[in-house]
């Protein structure tokens, strides 16, 4: 089982951010950024009926509802770093990265919109 993620040091996050915003995807800032706002997620949202992943750095679960635990879990969404770091800080909207198929969301609970931003 991995370890919990936890939020990281603000001190770290905004320069990350602002460099993101600016443009920048330094693989160190997107690790940090995309970690860090699922942790945010994970407070948000706490259980395990949805996985959220976000290659290649990391998955969570979260909402709550039914749980698995092997196999494929009932509800997944996955995206790139960058979508889901410009969705969780609200930059980007929900609606439109699934239509441009930047976001794939299937399974009951999947749709995230009513927790984004989480930052």
């Amino acid at each position: 089982m991995p370890v919990r993620l936890r939020p990281a040091d603000p001190a770290e996050v905004g320069p990350a951010l602002d460099r993101f915003r600016a443009g920048g995807r330094d693989a160190a800032d997107l690790r940090l950024l995309t970690k860090h706002l699922l942790a945010l997620l994970i407070a948000r949202a706490p259980g395990a009926a949805v996985e959220v992943r976000v290659p290649p750095y990391a998955a969570v679960q979260c909402v709550g509802g039914t749980r698995h635990t092997r196999g494929t879990p009932p509800a997944v969404v996955e995206t790139d770093p960058a979508t889901w770091i410009a969705l969780a800080v609200g930059d980007e909207d929900w609606a439109q990265a699934v239509d441009q198929g930047r976001v794939v969301a299937s399974g009951e609970r999947s749709d995230l919109s009513g927790l984004l931003p989480v930052a």
